[in-house]
């Protein structure tokens, strides 16, 4: 070949790749590069005003999970003090304390029936505050309403038939709880218990 392009020896003329390509590719790179970010940003944003996925899974747990019932466990059922008759003892060596002592649950409503000594089995044998004696059906009634107009009492049951309760006071015995402690005592044991929350 003759002119500019006749080769000599060795060497080729080189062949250059047109510019125009290159830059194409690079802002093809370039656009994908940005529409990456861009999208990143945006699952950025969308985690940051919804709370992301544990925000997302959470609501769906709520969803699936039953709406507790405000309503609670029904308050349990005690008897009045006039539904409950007292026979009131002395176990100490104090004259005049049953007397005394049933004249105070008298006024606070309680029914009363005998007074005077204790038995032998427990004349001077009850250390405490005193005993509550009564069949095995006052264990969940009269003797928790008794209780607390006495705190230390010790519960026992026997063998009777009949609904009546006997307090034995004992060498530890000063006085009856307050009006206030006692009315206080009585609303903790009626209040109604809270309605289990769901588990879910």
């Amino acid at each position: 070949m003759g002119g500019k392009y006749r080769i000599t020896g060795d060497a080729y003329p080189r062949m250059r790749r047109p510019r125009h390509r290159r830059r194409l590719v690079l802002a093809g790179i370039g656009a994908v590069v940005a529409l990456g970010l861009a999208g990143w940003g945006t699952l950025q944003l969308i985690d940051v005003f919804t709370g992301g996925d544990k925000s997302a899974s959470a609501a769906d747990h709520k969803r699936d999970c039953p709406t507790p019932k405000p309503s609670a466990a029904p308050a349990k059922a005690l008897p009045k003090p006039a539904a409950i008759k007292v026979n009131v003892y002395n176990a100490t060596t104090r004259s005049g304390l049953a007397k005394s002592a049933a004249e105070e649950l008298k006024k606070r409503g309680f029914t009363i029936g005998e007074v005077g000594n204790a038995s032998k089995e427990y004349d001077k044998k009850v250390p405490g505050a005193g005993v509550l004696l009564g069949a095995p059906t006052a264990t969940n009634g009269s003797f928790t309403v008794l209780g607390t107009q006495l705190a230390g009492t010790v519960q026992k049951t026997d063998t009777r038939k009949t609904g009546e309760v006997d307090l034995i006071l004992g060498a530890k015995f000063k006085a009856f709880s307050t009006p206030q402690e006692a009315t206080a005592a009585m609303a903790a044991l009626t209040k109604p218990a809270p309605a289990p929350s769901p588990s879910c």
